[in-house]
């Protein structure tokens, strides 16, 4: 066997073939141990896929395990299912102590007490306005993100959802339900402390704050308080006179824009009340009720002297003077009084 001399003393040739033989087979194994990781690695997130998909199946399944018998809905926990339930059901047992305001959640009353506690528990990080609801700090940190998650569609132009009585147009089917109420006469938002109706449940709501008491405009000049401003500076105009609103078809003035779009129908010919029983259309709401009285054969005027009823209340106070006396139709020409104003005209006849 050939071998070297040096200082450290001989060393063999096969010794040195052998080394370098391993050597070269260290990156081999190396990477044969890589791959072989790779491909337990790999089995291991196959596995891992597998119970997601197999724990994802069980949440789907397990996801309308309670359902709704009424809507149909369906509820993983059988709390929210109750909690549900209690919107069908009309019940709401938390109550407010200092409003009476009831609530079908006991989360929705703890939020509703911080109007009255003035409590501000959540707090922007970055400019320290304060809120009494997570929802609404939500909304205001899209003042500093610039964040816009919704697009609005309202102003395209178009306006799809059309009233078959009047084919007036709008943009959204709500607007086209309330439109209809209208005509129908509707009113079906009701006030349970004192029973007044609305057509639009906006219109409660503001009604509303006159039995919690939420009065803060009131007039200087009798003291009369009001929910929101727009009302005080209506009822301002009845005390100045005012007239603002002018027809520009035939120059009358009204008090508010409100009267002036009532007084327009008088040019535009739009009767939007309608009978829902006979089709009959009015100019005005308060026709329509009357006219109802024709259908139902309701006389709600009743003469405390001698019972007799009618279904009008021009008819109920021109029939009081037959037992007050009253006699406001004048003769200019002799000044005698008259109770009805028939009997003036034939009066008027002995004159000419």
């Amino acid at each position: 066997m050939a071998s070297i001399k040096d200082e450290s003393g001989d060393i063999k040739i096969d010794d040195i073939d052998d080394t370098k033989e391993k050597t070269d087979l260290m990156p081999q194994k190396e990477e044969s141990e890589v791959l072989d990781g790779m491909k337990e690695e790999g089995q291991r997130k196959k596995n891992r896929d597998t119970v997601t998909e197999e724990i994802s199946d069980k949440t789907s399944s397990q996801k309308s395990n309670f359902t709704c018998q009424q809507c149909g809905k369906g509820f993983s926990l059988k709390a929210s299912l109750k909690c549900h339930i209690k919107a069908h059901s009309g019940e709401r047992p938390y109550a407010c102590q200092q409003c009476g305001k009831c609530f079908i959640r006991k989360g929705t009353l703890e939020d509703h007490m911080r109007i009255h506690t003035k409590e501000k528990p959540y707090e922007c990080p970055q400019c320290g306005n304060c809120f009494s609801k997570r929802g609404n700090l939500n909304t205001h940190m899209r003042v500093h993100t610039r964040e816009k998650l919704f697009a609005c569609n309202l102003y395209t132009g178009e306006k799809p959802y059309a009233c078959k009585l009047c084919e007036k147009s709008f943009t959204t089917k709500l607007n086209l339900k309330y439109h209809i109420n209208s005509h129908t006469g509707e009113t079906p938002f009701t006030c349970d402390q004192c029973e007044r109706s609305f057509r639009r449940k906006v219109t409660l709501n503001k009604h509303m704050k006159v039995h919690l008491r939420e009065i803060s405009f009131a007039c200087h000049q009798c003291g009369m308080s009001f929910s929101d401003s727009k009302n005080l500076t209506n009822h301002v105009i009845t005390h100045t006179g005012e007239k603002p609103y002018m027809c520009l078809q035939c120059g009358k003035t009204c008090s508010n824009n409100t009267n002036l779009a009532v007084h327009m129908r008088v040019h535009t010919g739009e009767k939007p009340f309608t009978c829902p029983q006979c089709g009959m259309s009015f100019r005005y709401k308060g026709n329509l009720q009357t006219h109802m009285g024709v259908h139902t054969g309701e006389r709600p005027y009743i003469c405390p002297h001698c019972g007799k009823s009618f279904r009008l209340i021009g008819s109920f106070r021109v029939h009081m003077r037959v037992h007050t006396g009253g006699r406001p139709y004048k003769c200019l020409e002799c000044d005698e009084g008259f109770t009805y104003q028939r009997d003036l005209k034939t009066h008027l006849l002995t004159h000419s």
